[in-house]
């Protein structure tokens, strides 16, 4: 099932590219003409909601903190930076989109590997 997310201007490239290669629909902050431009995560995500698209992204203090205030969104999926095993962070956050459908107005946390 192919989910619609939207990567914070901080999320990994390469994560992206994979999470495409599985059949994702992943739009960036840089592709939205978002990035660099220090918009607060709240419009981020109001952004991300509008576009109908779950944030994915590795903030995860400040997302977890949006997605206890705003009630109505897309959904938020917050991961580990995984440096040493970016494929199998990949993998997780697929299994996780697989398992957890519909994500509106969810909080998924993807972690690393120990």
């Amino acid at each position: 099932m192919k989910t619609r997310l939207y990567a914070d201007e901080n999320f990994p490239q390469s994560v992206v590219e994979e999470l495409r290669k599985l059949g994702h629909d992943v739009l960036t902050a840089r592709e939205a003409g978002q990035a660099n431009q220090r918009i607060p995560d709240t419009q981020v995500l109001a952004y991300a909601t509008q576009q109908k698209r779950v944030v994915i992204t590795q903030n995860r203090c400040d997302f977890i903190r949006l997605h206890k205030i705003v009630k109505k969104h897309a959904g938020i999926i917050v991961c580990r930076e995984d440096r040493k095993y970016p494929l199998q962070l990949v993998q997780r956050i697929h299994a996780q989109l697989l398992t957890q459908m519909p994500l509106d107005n969810k909080l998924i946390r993807v972690n690393k590997l120990k």
